[in-house]
């Protein structure tokens, strides 16, 4: 095996909720969800280097702010899980506000995740995987599928839905930390079993029609989002922002996750472009959404010099001996 060092540069795209409903609490301590995913093109920037060694060691800079970050927890585990020993340098310059329900740290994790068994020449299977990831985090199983999805349970049971328009967003991220936990709590609504599964039902006759809700511009694909009653009467600059959103134009507007975050969406690049301004100090992006076509491709661009094969997932050209999984 050769010593070299072996580099990629990698994105890690944001995501937003179309729809979260919030159902009751499990038994695990989680709650069982409802939700629409959505990759955006708003990313982090992750170099990521690995070099064989007979002892493991893992380093991380360019955010030394970011207290037990999921970037290095994720390569822990990778590491015992490959079974593998090697020197492993990261860095991280963060573009997707934190606390903002973006799923940035989620996005870094499982980039991490689907990057450094291609560079450690080792093949995990996507079972174990996802069970790896799902270990760090609900919303880390999400980022392997990309695209608009279905989550189910706690957000890590996910169904591929067809492709929409890659509709122009504007995405206000304001300075307000919004506790995940705390918003659950809020949201505790004692719901009966009966009013459960209208909720239920409501949902899915609803998810089938996301992409034509985007095209032809009725419902614009949304699908409402849960925390929002909870999250705005706590913090009523959040309830602003979105109508400022609908005033400026957006033909729909949601906060996504547990917020802060919002997006709009907008009719045109140009439109979501002329309303930035609008925003004056507040964090304001525009930017696309992102297909699993998309995103498939652009992880086979920025991985084509370590792998044999342009299928998913990633396969290393490093393998000493390959195994179809």
């Amino acid at each position: 095996m050769s010593t070299e060092p072996r580099r990629a540069r990698l994105r890690a795209l944001a995501k937003i909720n179309l729809g979260l409903r919030v159902l009751h609490k499990r038994g695990d301590g989680f709650h069982e969800l409802r939700t629409v995913f959505q990759t955006i093109s708003l990313a982090d920037t992750l170099d990521v280097e690995f070099e064989p060694s007979r002892r493991t060691s893992i380093e991380l800079t360019g955010c030394d702010e970011i207290a037990d970050n999921l970037v290095v927890r994720a390569a822990r585990a990778l590491m015992d899980a490959m079974r593998t020993t090697g020197k492993v340098r990261f860095h991280l310059i963060k573009r997707i506000p934190m606390g903002a329900g973006l799923g940035g740290g989620s996005s870094d994790a499982a980039a991490v995740l689907l990057a450094l068994p291609v560079l450690a020449g080792r093949e995990m299977a996507p079972d174990e995987m996802i069970a790896l990831g799902a270990q760090l985090g609900s919303d880390v199983p999400y980022f392997f599928l990309g695209g608009t999805a279905l989550g189910l349970g706690r957000g890590t049971e996910l169904y591929p839905l067809p492709e929409i328009p890659a509709a122009p967003l504007v995405l206000v991220a304001p300075a307000i930390h919004v506790s995940t936990a705390e918003a659950y709590r809020a949201l505790d609504l004692g719901l009966t079993s009966d009013v459960e599964q209208n909720m239920i039902d409501s949902f899915q006759s609803r998810v089938s029609f996301v992409g034509n809700g985007m095209s032809k511009g009725s419902s614009a694909g949304v699908l409402g989002n849960d925390f929002e009653g909870v999250v705005f009467d706590r913090h009523p600059e959040l309830r602003t922002l979105k109508r400022k959103l609908l005033r400026l134009g957006a033909r729909a507007a949601m906060m996504t996750g547990s917020g802060s975050a919002l997006f709009g969406i907008f009719d045109s690049r140009k439109d979501a472009a002329r309303v930035l301004p609008s925003f004056g100090r507040e964090k304001a992006y525009s930017v696309t959404m992102v297909s699993r076509a998309r995103y498939r491709a652009m992880w086979q661009r920025q991985m084509a010099v370590h792998c044999v094969e342009r299928i998913w997932p990633l396969r290393s050209r490093y393998l000493r001996r390959c195994t179809i999984v």
